[in-house]
């Protein structure tokens, strides 16, 4: 096992900037394709989960430009394929957030299975489950999730278990359907609420994020914003107990 040996006595002296969290940032990128509106975000952490995703992105049509190590533009006007099969994106969990950003702008999406695992090992059923529950055929073959839908409806969705992933992707999904949707036993994580204070930011309108039963009336269409990501709450935590240990 890796481990540190920290001899104290020396403290820390200084100062250190927060990167943006990851675990933010990747669905925030996804649901930028929601909009044909170009979006401005800063605060993006550079590390290898959000270059493939904004790469994968890019396969598909949308229009990218890094203006700084951690801010990136984003356009999805143009975008013109609905299928992400990157061999790239098969490596990474968060490639799913594209099915709930593409599903609920699109009404159609086939994106390839979380981490090139089966269902599973990586499983994901909640989110498929949301999906249905707002009106998608949901299927999976040959390693894609495909969803489609002629429109997606609001309903009462129940999360079985507490799920981030989940919550976040119905979320998505929810705040283009039409009519009112509720998630009950929804995720509380921080990046939870930053995700939705994006969709608010774009003009969806999500209610309750942070708490345990989210609202959401859907939009026809959203529109361009400029966010920055908070703070990733485990490199400030590392660097607390950094400044203890020494």
């Amino acid at each position: 096992m890796e481990q540190y040996a920290i001899k104290g006595g020396n403290p820390l002296v200084g100062e250190v900037e927060i990167g943006g969290a990851k675990n933010a940032a990747l669905p925030i990128l996804a649901t930028s394709v929601m909009t044909d509106e170009t979006v401005y975000i800063e605060n993006m952490p550079d590390v290898r989960d959000t270059n493939v995703l904004l790469s994968a992105m890019e396969n598909i049509g949308v229009i990218v430009k890094r203006t700084d190590r951690h801010k990136v533009t984003l356009n999805a006007s143009n975008i013109s394929e609905l299928v992400v099969e990157d061999e790239n994106i098969k490596k990474i969990r968060a490639s799913y957030y594209l099915i709930g950003a593409l599903l609920g702008k699109y009404k159609r999406a086939e994106v390839a299975l979380p981490g090139g695992c089966n269902i599973g090992s990586r499983p994901i059923d909640l989110h498929l489950k949301g999906f249905s529950a707002l009106g998608a055929n949901v299927d999976i073959k040959h390693g894609l999730v495909l969803a489609s839908a002629e429109k997606l409806t609001g309903t009462h969705i129940y999360l079985d278990k507490v799920s981030v992933g989940a919550t976040i992707n119905i979320m998505m999904a929810a705040s283009m359907a039409e009519g009112k949707t509720i998630i009950e036993n929804a995720a509380k994580e921080p990046h939870v609420v930053d995700v939705a204070n994006f969709l608010n930011s774009m003009g969806a309108q999500i209610r309750g994020a942070g708490t345990d039963v989210i609202r959401i009336v859907g939009v026809e269409k959203l529109h361009k914003t400029e966010y920055s990501i908070i703070p990733d709450q485990i490199e400030a935590g590392t660097f607390m107990f950094a400044a203890a240990a020494t």
